[in-house]
């Protein structure tokens, strides 16, 4: 059976996170990614190294199912390559800062004459304007998209949150750009230009905190456990702050993650009464209502918290799903990785390195019923050079030879 994207080249000059999550979703799609590295490797195959002279985890788990080159793109050779390349591209996606690419000659212009069909995707921390040459990180998105002036609770500080939605959240959102381009370009046969910020993208991800901004001009958000609003959305704890209220109660035996999230639907409450041995609060009038219950959620919480931390938090969870109450467990690092059903479904997988040995993890989250994802491992650097350059664009392999003695590649 083939792949979704079988026949795409991608050409893939991206590095660090926000890129390689973007280009090896394509990968896992089908896509012919080909990673260009300068000489010197994608600085993430050394960073955070768990064993000393091996590529990181940090970079194996961004770039499976690639290919590496390596080329330096500012000497003139490697420019006159690099071009061919382009030739032999649908897709090039970077992340360099903005303008990097336009200083070394390889403007929009100058790419889209070379190959009229490209698509050429990049990815900024910023779109136009003040912030357009700001640098961004993971966690200053985050900060500057919404998300945390919003995360945390009412009396400390904004947080960041361990999901990386500045980094691989706008990387998705480049995914999706690029394959709207591809579907346009059979109507047109023109590529086109795709551009997405990362600023941009956690804003997009934020956008019910923006409804609830504009919600605060007619008054208080009942949905919030908050006691006081001002004129911004607050930080509101672990409450789900939509329709059904949800929070997470503490289990036994009380670790730092031995804790279930719960929702209470109007339909839940009075089996959640009768669960914690409270079957009186499910006719309650000052309980038995969503409307009574808005004022007091905490104390709600609080009444299912006493039942719940008597016991180990699969048991919770059990004893809830019996009662159709929709709840989940918090689920630590290890206990994913570790997750039966999680390994039985490919979503974390194991993957043979040549050099680090084996080591795990996550699959593509999207699954098409006539396109399967097998992860193959990260490339090392330059693997690919003699595919690539002499077998594709026909170079000899004295030339390589000399190309490699004058750090072109």
């Amino acid at each position: 059976m083939g792949k979704a994207l079988d026949g795409v080249r991608v050409l893939d000059m991206t590095h660090v996170q926000s890129g390689p999550s973007a280009t090896q979703i394509l990968a896992w799609m089908g896509a012919d990614v080909v990673k260009l590295e300068a000489p010197s490797g994608d600085i993430t195959r050394r960073q955070l190294r768990d064993r000393p002279g091996v590529d990181s985890l940090y970079f194996t788990m961004l770039n499976s199912n690639k290919r590496s080159i390596t080329l330096n793109t500012k000497s003139p050779e490697g420019k006159r390559i690099f071009l061919d390349l382009v030739r032999r591209s649908d897709v090039l996606v970077e992340n360099f800062a903005p303008g990097a690419l336009d200083r070394m000659g390889f403007t929009w212009e100058v790419l889209a004459e070379a190959n009229p069909r490209l698509v050429y995707a990049s990815i900024k921390g910023f779109g136009p304007g003040v912030y357009a040459d700001f640098k961004a990180y993971e966690v200053i998105a985050q900060a500057m998209g919404g998300s945390m002036s919003t995360t945390g609770f009412e009396d400390g500080p904004p947080l960041a949150t361990g999901a990386q939605i500045g980094d691989s959240g706008t990387g998705m959102h480049t995914v999706a750009g690029i394959l709207a381009a591809l579907y346009q370009r059979v109507h047109t046969g023109r590529g086109q230009r795709v551009q997405v910020a990362m600023q941009d993208a956690v804003l997009n991800l934020c956008r019910v905190k923006l409804r609830d901004q504009q919600r605060l001009a007619h008054g208080p958000l009942s949905e919030y456990p908050n006691d006081d609003f001002t004129d911004e959305v607050p930080r509101s704890g672990n409450a789900s702050g939509g329709g059904q209220p949800g929070w997470a109660v503490r289990t036994a035996p009380g670790g730092p993650n031995d804790y279930v999230y719960v929702i209470i639907q109007p339909a839940g409450w009075a089996p959640i009464a009768r669960l914690i041995g409270r079957p009186e609060l499910a006719e309650d009038p000052e309980w038995a209502t969503p409307e009574a219950r808005l004022g007091r959620l905490d104390k709600a919480f609080a009444l299912i918290e006493e039942w719940s931390r008597e016991l180990p938090k699969w048991d919770v969870l059990s004893a809830l799903n019996a009662h159709n109450i929709p709840c989940g467990p918090i689920m630590s690092t290890r206990e994913i990785i570790e997750d039966p059903t999680l390994r039985e479904n490919g979503v974390v997988t194991e993957v043979d390195h040549p050099e680090r040995g084996s080591y795990h993890t996550v699959t593509s989250p999207i699954r098409l019923s006539d396109s399967s994802v097998d992860v193959s491992r990260s490339p090392l650097l330059g693997e690919h050079n003699p595919d690539i350059y002499r077998d594709e664009l026909g170079l000899t392999s004295e030339e390589l030879a000399e190309l490699a003695s004058n750090g072109v590649i």
